[in-house]
């Protein structure tokens, strides 16, 4: 391999993705919210009812970081993220009938 050869490489790399560094500040900054998940957990009973709705907004945005960033779908093609939110979208649904289902043959 020439010198030619692995700038090459590199910058076919760089189109696909983020840096080296981009990845791990892409960690820290998963890791900084799981902090904040596991600090919520701790304060439950003084926040009631906003409890849920925060610890659900901040799994939506580890789930989003992992899928556009590690899963690379930001950076694919657009068929690649619509074929993944149409079953992602499948997914949930059918998980709400089963819970509406066994719910619904309970009663």
């Amino acid at each position: 391999m020439t010198a030619t050869d692995t700038s090459a490489h590199d910058d076919t790399h760089q189109e696909h993705g983020l840096s080296d560094l981009g990845y791990v500040k892409i960690a820290i900054a998963l890791a900084i919210v799981t902090a904040i998940e596991v600090a919520l957990s701790y304060t439950q009973d003084q926040l009631g009812a906003l409890f849920l709705p925060l610890l659900l907004i901040l799994m939506g945005v580890k789930f989003f970081s992992v899928v556009l960033y590690f899963m690379h779908l930001k950076f694919d093609n657009r068929l690649f993220s619509v074929m993944f939110y149409i079953g992602i979208v499948l997914a949930v649904g059918c998980y709400c009938v089963a819970l509406a289902s066994m719910h619904f043959f309970s009663a």
